[in-house]
Formats: structure tokens, C-alpha cells, sequence
């Protein structure tokens, strides 16, 4: 005789087991990530040789594509096919990124790994992101959201560091890309295996939602949605344009950090150590930082963030030799630990239940179009007027977000509930 399934119920502490085991997967999705940090751009500088930065980003610009636009269709996916469905069809799409890393003959290889490697992201990330809010309900949804965004970082972080360490003493290929492959396989075996779908608990809050639109937008389009995210809602456009600077400001440091780095004659050992301090310090930051938010609200943690990535990227840009970088990757780490789990929350904060992950999905659109966006600013300023002034422009446009958000975002959606 099959017994009934408990009906489900809301809160981190009732949902632990599937929440810890949906940051694990995380952690493996921004391994996949990380495992490009350190590598690619000293592997389009090599062995590709490429001398342009605008070419030696498109990987970047690739990535930050399709990666966008799938996280635009992530939500709407999941809410039309259940959220398990998406994200195992997320690690499937990265099987062949591994192969393609390592045996790519020519540049074409590594952009068309990057188009899959984002498609891949913005299925699995978005997913987790929209089933770790499923799960907890409204209370705790900063501080969800900081143990997901770290999880997904620290991943990031460890990998770029343990990739360094392989290129510099067995090369750049294939060894830092096998860690990928694992990765992979690993997590396509815990999501298809282990993880529940959680649709049935979205529907559980839609019905006890209390509306911060005074319950006028519980059913809308697509397209309302959209506009809404993007341009109409004062905290949601504010926060949509936030993540978009904040994403163009670490494609730029994913792209071209390393290749200042090495122009300066930092080791390998030491760029890796570099490429990992910023992810480590965000990922380990957002710990503290998505819960701090639930208690003293979202708009000023933003606010402040921005700021602190703009005076990071300025000592980026000044700055120069190991120290004085270590200290400018923490702070460009620190600001973003600020901002990242707190745009994700407050956008929980605002949208319905009923259309939350296609606000979500919208909302990842805009960020993740930043990396395309940083790639294409930085790229080409970097080569009209070299590489300290591409970073310092990236860094006016970081406090300019920041302004934007303290003037427009309303101060109190975290608390409607």
C-alpha cells in the first residue's frame, strides 16, 4: 500500500536536508565556472594568441549571452515543467564543455564551450536559487539566498585556485578542465538521484501570500512581468540595473585580471591566489551578508556594496604588486558579498509567488547580460586606452549603480510581510 507524501511545509529548519543538498549542488554548478577563472584568459594569451582584448573576451561575451537569455527562460520552464526537470537538464547541457576545453583546436572550440557552459548556468543556477526561495517561504529568504550565492562562489573560488595550482605545474591542458568533468558528473548524479521537485511548496505560499502591490498583480503575462522587473517597479528596475553593473564589473575581472596580473610578472601560483581571493571573500561574506539583510533591510546594503566594488576596482587600477592587489580583492569581494544575495532577496520580496521565478529569470537576464556588456566596455576601452583606464571607467559606472539604487528603491519591501 503506498503511503501518502507529508504535505509540504515552508522554513529553512522544516526543509533542511533538501535546502543543504541543494547548496551542495550549487557549489558544484559555480565549480564548473570556476574552472575558467584562472585558466582561459592566460589560455587565449598563449596558446591562441590572442593579442586583442576584445577578442580574447568573447568567450565572455558568449557566455554572458546565453548564459542571459536561458536564465530569462529558466524561470518560465521551471514554472511550466517543475523545477527538478530544469535543473537536470542543466547539467546534461554541460557534458560536452569539459571536451571541448581540452581538445578545442582553435578559438571557435572555447566561445562554443562558453555558449553551452552558460546555457548550463542559467538553467542549473537559476533553478537553485528559485527552489532554495520555494523552500523557505518569505522569513529567512536573505539569508537562503546568502547560503546559495556562497555555496555557488566559494565553488568558484576553491576551483579557480585549485586550477591555478594544476596549470602551473602541469599545464594549462587538459588537467584543470578534468576537475570540471567531475564536477559534472557528480552533480547531474546528486540532481537526477536526490533532489525533490518543490513546485508543490511555491503553491502552498501563493495561497497564503499577502501581496506588496496590494494584490492586484497575483496573475500577469510574460510581458507584464518583464516590464515590471525591468522598468515599471521602482525596487525591481532598480534592482534588475543593479545586477547588470555588478556583473559587467566581474566580467572585467574575469577577463582581464589575469592578463594584468601576469603583465606584471605575478607567477601563476600567484594569479591564481588572485583569481580566487575575490570569489572566496564574496562567497564567504554572503554568509553573514543575505541574513544581515533580512534584519536591516535591502536598499542600503546595495547601496553601500556598489561603492565598495567601485573603491576596489579603483585600487585595481592605481594599484600595483601582489599586496596591493590582494587587499583591492577582498574589497571588490567584500562589496559584492554586500549586493549579491541582497538583489536576489529583495526580488523575493516583491514578486507574487505565482510569477517569482520569471521575475527571478528576468532579473538574471539583466545581471548575467552584464558579463556580455563588461566584456564588450572593457574589452574595447582596454584596447583604445589600455588597462588601468578600462577598469577605472568600470569602476565610475559601479558607484554611479550604486547612487541609482539609494535615489529610485523603495526602503521597506523587506518588511511587507
Amino acid at each position: 500500500m503506498k503511503t501518502a507524501s507529508a504535505p509540504p511545509v515552508l522554513g529553512l529548519r522544516q526543509n533542511l536536508s533538501q535546502f543543504m543538498l541543494l547548496v551542495a549542488v550549487n557549489a558544484l554548478v559555480g565549480g564548473t565556472l570556476g574552472q575558467e577563472r584562472t585558466v582561459l584568459p592566460l589560455l587565449a594569451e598563449k596558446e591562441f594568441d590572442l593579442s586583442l582584448y576584445t577578442s580574447a573576451l568573447t568567450y565572455i561575451l558568449a557566455f554572458g549571452l546565453s548564459k542571459a537569455a536561458m536564465n530569462y527562460f529558466a524561470g518560465t520552464l521551471s514554472d511550466r515543467f517543475g523545477r527538478k526537470p530544469v535543473l537536470v537538464a542543466g547539467w546534461f547541457v554541460a557534458l560536452p564543455v569539459p571536451l571541448l576545453l581540452i581538445f578545442g583546436p582553435d578559438w571557435g572550440w572555447i566561445v562554443a564551450a562558453n555558449v553551452l557552459l552558460g546555457i548550463s548556468q542559467g538553467l542549473t543556477w537559476s533553478t537553485t536559487v528559485v527552489m532554495k526561495m520555494d523552500l523557505v517561504g518569505p522569513q529567512q529568504r536573505g539569508l537562503a539566498m546568502g547560503l546559495n550565492e556562497a555555496a555557488g562562489y566559494l565553488g568558484v573560488a576553491l576551483t579557480a585556485l585549485v586550477t591555478g595550482y594544476i596549470a602551473g605545474h602541469y599545464g594549462l591542458r587538459p588537467g584543470p578542465f578534468l576537475v570540471g568533468a567531475a564536477y559534472i558528473a557528480v552533480g547531474l548524479g546528486m540532481s537526477a538521484l536526490f533532489v525533490r521537485e518543490t513546485h508543490h511548496h511555491v503553491k502552498l505560499e501563493a495561497a497564503q501570500h499577502v501581496d506588496s502591490h496590494g494584490g492586484a498583480h497575483a496573475g500577469l503575462t510574460n510581458g507584464q512581468v518583464f516590464r515590471l522587473t525591468s522598468f515599471t517597479d521602482r525596487s525591481l528596475s532598480s534592482v534588475s540595473q543593479a545586477g547588470l553593473v555588478n556583473n559587467l564589473n566581474d566580467g572585467l575581472a574575469w577577463g582581464l585580471f589575469p592578463i594584468l596580473f601576469a603583465s606584471a610578472g605575478l607567477s601563476l601560483g600567484e594569479i591564481g591566489i588572485l583569481a580566487a581571493a575575490y570569489p572566496a571573500v564574496w562567497g564567504a561574506g554572503q554568509l553573514v551578508t543575505g541574513a544581515a539583510s533580512d534584519r536591516w533591510g535591502r536598499k542600503w546594503l546595495i547601496t553601500a556594496g556598489m561603492l565598495v566594488q567601485a573603491v576596489g576596482l579603483v585600487m585595481v587600477a592605481a594599484g600595483h604588486g601582489f599586496a596591493v592587489w590582494l587587499a583591492a580583492a577582498v574589497l571588490l569581494g567584500l562589496g559584492t558579498a554586500m549586493v549579491y544575495p541582497t538583489l536576489l532577496a529583495a526580488i523575493g520580496d516583491v514578486a507574487h509567488p505565482a510569477w517569482r521565478a520569471r521575475s527571478v529569470g528576468i532579473y538574471r537576464l539583466w545581471r548575467d547580460g552584464g558579463f556580455a556588456v563588461g566584456a564588450l566596455v572593457s574589452g574595447v576601452l582596454a584596447d583604445l586606452y589600455g588597462l588601468p583606464t578600462a577598469i577605472a571607467a568600470v569602476a565610475g559606472l559601479t558607484a554611479l549603480s550604486g547612487i541609482v539604487v539609494a535615489v529610485r528603491m523603495r526602503g521597506n519591501d523587506h518588511a511587507v510581510r
